[in-house]
This record gives structure tokens, C-alpha cells and sequence, in this order.
């Protein structure tokens, strides 16, 4: 250690010793950004902030004496969009100037402000303008000349309805197995089905087809993507962090989200309304429970969704997604609500309160005016059930009459084309399992009864005001009901607990078509058509005998088809049809005429040879026609050589006299070879 300190102290080693230090006049020349950029870059900008400011226009010009009421106003309508850390309100002359400026804890309230609040009406005189703070500079810097815009590139999905001109038409349906690893779209046919598409980890849950069958959703944890085309090629994505559920609105317009990560008390984010077309956000929504999905439940025609809370009915309208009339309804006690099927009307009910009975009212929208309103008493609870077309509404109510310690079931019957919406009534003192109406008609199927002693009844609307009993079965096995979607045929089926037991029903005559078993069966899924039903056993509810059976709508089997852990299967649905009731019946009547086409076709897919295998034959059969064409004409160019070689001799005319021949054998010594073979 001496040592060291001897040779630092002496001059010699010293003289060696680098210095670090820098001349008197040097002058460095490497910039701050070079040495601290990460740093530099949060330095707060002068720019910083605007661009979560936003300017409204046209507010009223008030007093000191009414400027807090303005102020409470204006917090209470744009505080929707997010928390107001700033707000400023110009004034001259002891009044204010007409427009305000608002500053939001982040840049996205403040364009939630400007899409959802620009063009509010405050009153008949008042008619906010919303813009940004930033789009002064944008609209200060442009050009005076006009520029033409520059033209986008056309997208192009292709055929998006393109599964509807199939010659045989075949529907689509899409397959989740192997746990969710595949997932594949088959094209139906009574052999076996046709693979259309098939992929690996398409979606990470499930998939979903839109109402309209134009759109197949699958879901991923960073959002939502949406599919379709001859090739299923992407056509949207909505990035929303944890999705798990998704709605569509019934004009495929726009696509609800929900996910239980991203809501914050400033920015609503559990439920978001997208623009299925561009892809935007229309709105955010904050979500207390998503027990009960859909949270949102659209009209028929997709121009308005509505939402229930505690006393609370909001209706919103599109393509705003604002508030009907700037205000929600105010029911008291409201339970449920459902809208029609065919019209913009909703059906809410409301339980007793004390002295008040409880009621069901029918209110037309926008209007918001009552159309029917129907007193209960001594309710338990309501059940709202619509028929497809909207024709009638069932509303289920189990009361418990006085004196009584049972509960009897009444089936309100509300015949809406009807003027003023009579209400017809059946009662039933059984237990209540499933109820469910004819989607083209005017019958409803009743479970009830206890297992093992479960009844199948069948009802009738009629015309004259009476709904009849037309039928009823005896010691059902069955705890659901499945009406083919073209009305008159059903499916009573027993489903899990109940190992499977199917009955196939015509109600027509209310004929038992067949009864038949598919063991430990989760899932009943008719076809568009009606033609075609199929019965599963999901992977997700029981983990052996994991297939999918498809039958006809008279429960004869037509397939067994076993998937490794088979998941889900969903029918592809079809666009309304094009044709009015008059097109239909014409051709309903003139259905004879093409009966030969049609029983020719079924006999071609019955036999043998498949409609692939006859196109293979035919393709084969060209192909060697083909083939002969181009050596005789070989031949024929090679008729010369041929002569030249034998001498002039025209071999092809002596093929042609074969009688002229003689037959001549000619035998040539090749080889002798002797094999000794031993000693005998």
C-alpha cells in the first residue's frame, strides 16, 4: 500500500497521469437534446392542455344574478363526458359574451363533448356549438384555394351476401371445437357437411354472427373483430381491452362492447356503441352489472336503444346517441321492459305499491304516448313475451290470489293490431316451465306440470276474440321449447338433466312426429329455413360425447358428427327476404311447376354419385375428348412422314381392308442354356 502512494506521489508518474479537465476557452458543442432527450421530452409545451379545452358557442347572455344558474346548467349537461377541471366564462358590460370555455382532465372527454354536445338544444333560442380549442389554428391555417380531396382507395370485401346465391341452398353454420383451437364454417348438406372456411385460434371465447348473418364476430382480449366475404376477410376491429360481450343493433348499424376493465368514474368505458361502417366510437357508457345481458335493447329498426335503472327508463336515439327529447322517463319501481318486434313500442311492467296495483303499459315512441295500460293485482312477477311480427304480447304474470298460499299463473294475452289492444286471459294453476310463441303465427306452446308428470299444451288466437286448446300431451320428458323458425313445427326437448329426450311435434294437427333421444343434449338449433334441425352436446357443459346431430323437422337423423371437444354451433341467420306477401303466395301456389326440378335434385343427392363426383366424371370425360382431339390431329399432320418412311406405302388405307391381310408366324433361335441338376 506505501508502494502506491509513492508512486503517485512522485513527479514521474505524475507527469503520466491523463488530465480530465477542459481549457479555459473551450466551448462545448454537444446540444442538451443529445444528452437529455427522454428528459427533455415531458418539459411541459406551451401547447400543453388545449387540446383537452373546448369551446361552446351560443349560451345565453345572463347577469351576475343568473350566471350560477348558467354555471350549474352548463356542469350538469357536459359533465356526462368526463370531469370539468376548468371552466371560463367571458363577460362586458356586467354580462356574459355568449360562448364559454371548458377544460377536461383528458383529451378524449373533450371530443366526447364536442360529437355528443354539439348541436344540443338548450331552448327554442339557445342551440350549443361545440368545437375544440385546437381547431382555431387548424381553420386559421387553411388555404384560400380549394384543393380537390384526395380520392380514397375502395375497399373491397367482396360479396358479402355472397352465401345466399348457393345453387343448392345450402346454409352456413360455424363450429367451435377442440376447446376453442379451431374454429371452421360448413356449408350444410344432408350428406355431410361442406367446409366453406377453417382456422386455428380464430377467436380466443366464442363467435358471434350478426342479426343479418352479414358479419361473423370473434373475440380477442385486445377487442372485437368482425369477418366476412367469400373469404371471410377482416372487415372492422374494435380495440376494447377485455371484451367479453358483444350485442348488434337489429339494422347491423352499430356493435354494443362490454368489458369489466376499463370503466373510470371520468371516462365511461365498460359498454361502448361502435359505427360498424367507419369504426368509430359513437359513446362510452359506465355499467354497474352486466348480469343481465343485453344492458341496451334496441327497436326493431335500429333508431332507438333504451336502458333501465332504478326508476329510471333512458331512450336514446340514433345516430346521436343522445337522449330522447333530453330527458329519460321517471317509473317508479320499473321491473322490466322489452320493445316490439315490429313496432317502436316497449312494454314495461311496474309491481304494487301499497294501494297501487301493479300495471303493464305500452308506450309508442317517440311519442311517448300510452297505448294500453293494464292493471294487476296480488303479483309475484311478470314475464314480457312478444311474438315475432309483433302481433301479440304474452306478459306471464304468477300471482298469488287472497286466501290462497299457491301461485296461479295468468298468460295475458295483448292482441296489438287490434283497436284499443284488447287483452284476452288463460290461467293456469300449474307450475309454469317454458312458454314460447309460433314465430310466423298465432299459437303458443305451454310446458307445465311437475317431472315426472310434465304436460305439453297448445293454444290458438283466433279471430273472434277466444284463444283455444287445441291440444294437449300427457308425461313429457321435456323442459324446453324450439319452434322452427317458420312456425307450425316444434321440438320439445328435455335437455341436460333430462338426458336428451326430443319429440318432434306438427301443429297443424298437433301430429307427434317422431320421438327420438340424443343423450345428455345442451343445445337445440334450427335453420334459417326450417328445414333442418341440429342438437348438440357442448364441451363447455359436459366433457364426453362432445358432437352435433342434424335432423330434418320431422326428426328423421341425417348426420352424426363427432368433433373433438365440440364447443358451439350457430346457424349463419338470413336477410329478410326481398319478396311481399303477395310474391310469396304466387309462388307458393305455383310450386308444382317447379317440383321436377326439385325432386330431381333430391334424387341426385340421394344417390351414389354425389354432385362432386358427377362434376369429376364430367371434368374427366372433357379432359380425354380433349386429349383425342389433339392426337388425331397429330395423326393427320404426320401422314407425310409416315409415308415417306415406309416407302410410299400408305399403312393407314391397308388398317382399313383388315380382310386383306395374311397371318404370318416367324420364330427366332435366341439362346440355349444348360443347369445341371445334380445327382437324382
Amino acid at each position: 500500500m506505501q508502494d502506491t502512494v509513492d508512486m503517485v506521489d512522485d513527479p514521474e508518474y505524475a507527469e503520466e497521469e491523463p488530465s480530465f479537465s477542459d481549457p479555459e476557452d473551450y466551448e462545448d458543442d454537444v446540444e442538451d437534446e443529445e444528452l437529455l432527450d427522454e428528459i427533455l421530452r415531458e418539459k411541459p409545451q406551451e401547447a400543453d392542455g388545449i387540446d383537452s379545452v373546448v369551446v361552446v358557442d351560443n349560451v345565453p347572455q345572463v347577469g351576475p344574478e343568473r350566471l350560477e344558474k348558467l354555471k350549474n346548467v352548463i356542469h350538469k349537461i357536459f359533465s356526462k363526458f368526463g370531469k370539468i377541471t376548468n371552466d371560463f366564462y367571458p363577460q362586458a358590460d356586467g354580462a356574459t359574451k355568449g360562448y364559454i370555455f371548458l377544460e377536461y382532465g383528458a383529451p378524449t372527454q373533450a371530443l366526447e363533448a364536442v360529437k355528443n354536445a354539439d348541436g344540443y338544444k338548450l331552448d327554442k333560442q339557445h342551440t350549443f356549438r361545440v368545437n375544440l380549442f385546437t381547431d382555431f389554428d387548424k381553420y386559421m391555417t387553411i388555404s384560400d384555394e380549394w384543393e380537390t380531396p384526395e380520392k380514397q382507395p375502395f375497399k373491397d370485401f367482396g360479396n358479402m351476401r355472397h352465401w345466399i346465391e348457393d345453387p343448392d341452398c345450402r346454409d352456413q353454420y360455424s363450429v367451435i371445437y377442440e376447446a376453442g383451437e379451431r374454429t371452421a364454417i360448413f356449408a350444410n348438406d344432408a350428406k355431410e357437411p361442406i367446409t366453406s372456411e377453417e382456422r386455428a385460434r380464430w377467436t380466443e371465447t366464442y363467435v358471434r354472427w350478426s342479426p343479418k348473418g352479414t358479419y361473423l364476430a370473434t373475440f380477442h382480449q385486445r377487442g372485437i373483430a368482425l369477418w366476412g366475404g367469400e373469404k371471410f376477410k377482416q372487415i372492422q376491429r374494435f380495440s376494447h381491452q377485455g371484451v367479453s360481450l358483444i350485442d348488434f343493433s337489429p339494422c347491423e348499424r352499430y356493435v354494443v362492447t362490454f368489458s369489466p376493465l376499463m370503466d373510470t368514474k371520468e371516462d365511461p368505458q365498460a359498454i361502448i356503441i361502435w359505427d360498424i361502417l367507419t369504426g368509430q366510437k359513437k359513446r362510452g357508457f359506465h355499467c354497474e352489472s352486466s348480469a343481465h345481458w343485453p344492458i341496451f335493447k334496441w327497436s326493431h329498426d335500429g333508431k332507438f336503444f333504451a336502458r333501465m335503472t332504478q326508476d329510471t327508463l333512458s331512450i336514446y336515439e340514433t345516430p346521436s346517441m343522445g337522449l330522447l327529447d333530453k330527458k329519460s322517463l321517471k317509473i317508479n319501481g320499473i321491473k322490466d321492459f322489452s320493445w316490439s318486434p315490429g313496432d317502436n313500442i316497449i312494454a314495461f311492467w311496474v309491481p304494487e305499491d301499497k294501494d297501487i296495483p301493479a300495471r303493464v303499459t305500452l308506450m309508442q315512441m317517440p311519442s311517448r304516448q300510452e297505448i294500453r295500460v293494464r292493471n294487476l293485482f296480488n303479483v309475484v312477477d311478470c314475464k314480457l313475451h312478444w311474438q315475432r311480427n309483433g302481433d301479440y304480447l304474452c306478459v306471464k304474470v304468477d300471482r298469488t290470489p287472497k286466501g290462497t298460499q299457491g301461485v296461479v299463473t295468468n298468460f295475458e294475452i295483448f292482441r296489438m293490431r287490434e283497436k284499443q289492444v284488447p287483452v284476452d286471459v288463460v290461467e293456469m294453476k300449474e307450475s309454469i316451465i317454458a312458454f314460447a310463441w309460433e314465430p310466423n303465427g298465432s299459437k303458443f306452446a305451454v310446458l307445465h306440470g311437475e317431472s315426472p308428470r310434465i304436460a305439453a299444451s297448445f293454444y290458438h288466437v283466433k279471430n273472434n276474440g277466444k284463444i283455444e286448446l287445441i291440444k294437449m300431451f300427457d308425461k313429457q320428458q321435456a323442459n324446453s321449447i324450439f319452434w322452427s323458425p317458420q312456425g307450425q313445427f316444434l321440438v320439445l326437448a328435455g335437455l341436460r338433466s333430462m338426458n336428451g329426450a326430443l319429440a318432434f311435434v306438427d301443429t297443424s294437427d298437433c301430429t307427434l312426429m317422431n320421438i327420438a333421444e340424443h343423450y345428455m343434449a345442451s343445445d337445440v338449433e334450427w335453420d334459417p329455413t326450417g328445414r333442418y334441425v341440429v342438437t348438440s352436446v357442448s364441451w363447455w357443459s359436459h366433457k364426453v360425447d362432445n358432437a352435433y346431430w342434424l335432423w330434418t323437422f320431422q326428426g328423421r337423423l341425417l348426420q352424426k358428427n363427432n368433433k373433438d371437444r365440440f364447443c358451439q354451433l350457430l346457424w349463419r341467420p338470413r336477410p329478410p327476404t326481398l319478396l311481399i306477401g303477395d310474391q310469396i303466395k304466387i309462388i307458393k301456389k305455383d310450386l308444382k311447376k317447379y317440383s321436377k326440378i326439385f325432386e330431381q335434385k333430391d334424387r341426385l343427392s340421394q344417390s351414389k354419385a354425389s354432385k362432386e363426383l358427377v362434376d369429376k366424371r364430367r371434368t374427366m370425360m372433357e379432359e380425354y375428348r380433349s386429349y383425342r382431339e389433339t392426337a388425331v390431329q397429330n395423326y393427320l399432320e404426320q401422314k407425310d412422314q409416315r409415308l415417306e418412311l415406309r416407302g410410299g406405302v400408305d399403312t393407314d388405307e391397308l388398317d382399313s381392308n383388315v380382310e386383306d391381310w395374311e397371318e404370318e408366324t416367324i420364330e427366332f433361335f435366341i439362346n440355349e442354356e444348360i443347369i445341371p441338376l445334380g445327382d437324382l
